[in-house]
């Protein structure tokens, strides 16, 4: 498995140079880079294929692979909203991640599918999301790019049988799952998780969580929450996941490089289990 960090990890005026050199100098083998608003270091929704190439360019200079690209911005305009306009702009979103992946040879995207709230409905949520995630499977098998659903704080799609069938709907090899191992230990098991998504797996991300906290607030480093880390790696090398296992966490505030060469310490044993 290869040992990936999340571009969220470093400060956020970090040059795309510098970071794929610290990632390089950290040990890691892959860097995860988000979609950006306008105006932002990086890949954004105004960067062009020249563009974009560029920064592949980069990435090889340092030895980075590119495997995937992630974004935020869904959090604004949600595929489930009740607003047409902001699933527009939702779909904008996810068709310029594929478009920016296809370039840079990365062959998953992250999509938050949706959010449920008093204003939306659960059943609302995953009719709407399915829908708008549907049109655009057409653009993702055309590109060969896999959209990857993230498990996240959504309250949505919080089992592993309704994931499964959530996929299984779209009935295409191009939609999957974004596993967020962390994301899941509140209310379940990620090893459990792994194996019954199995191959829907396209992509890892890690976190970890002390489940004494309990909130927002339990999100720690690796290796020092409450995940079954050995159970994880075992369940991974059951369904032959041998991709990214990408670091999703927040510079540290008084040395915010720290965390990148403590991550890739933490990764590696992981990796090693």
């Amino acid at each position: 498995m290869l040992k990936c960090i999340n571009q969220w990890g470093f400060p956020e005026s970090t040059p795309i140079e510098q970071l794929f050199e610290y990632s390089q100098a950290a040990g890691y083998d892959a860097v995860e880079l988000n979609l950006n608003p306008s105006g932002s270091v990086g890949l954004t929704l105004d960067t062009t294929a020249t563009e974009a190439e560029e920064v592949g360019r980069l990435a090889r200079k340092y030895g980075i692979k590119l495997r995937s690209l992630s974004t935020g911005l869904l959090w604004g305009a949600p595929l489930s909203s009740q607003d047409e306009d902001q699933r527009e702009q939702g779909k904008r979103i996810v068709s310029k991640q594929l478009e920016l992946a296809n370039v840079l040879g990365m062959d998953t995207i992250l999509v938050v599918p949706g959010v449920v709230n008093a204003e939306i409905s659960y059943n609302d949520c995953y009719r709407r999301s399915q829908e708008e995630i549907g049109k655009l499977v057409p653009l993702a098998e055309r590109l060969q790019v896999s959209i990857g659903i993230e498990n996240v704080w959504n309250k949505f799609l919080l089992s592993p049988l309704e994931i499964a069938r959530y996929i299984d709907e779209f009935n295409s090899a191009y939609i999957g799952s974004y596993f967020d191992v962390g994301n899941v230990l509140q209310f379940g098991f990620p090893e459990q998780w792994i194996r019954i998504l199995g191959p829907r797996i396209k992509k890892i991300h890690v976190k970890d969580f002390n489940t004494k906290v309990g909130n927002i607030n339990g999100f720690v480093t690796l290796l020092s929450g409450d995940v079954n880390w050995p159970e994880v790696v075992a369940a991974l090398r059951e369904i032959g996941y041998s991709d990214t296992i990408t670091a999703e966490l927040s510079p540290f505030e008084k040395a915010p490089l720290q965390m990148i060469y403590d991550t890739a310490r933490h990764l590696q044993f992981i990796t090693d289990l």
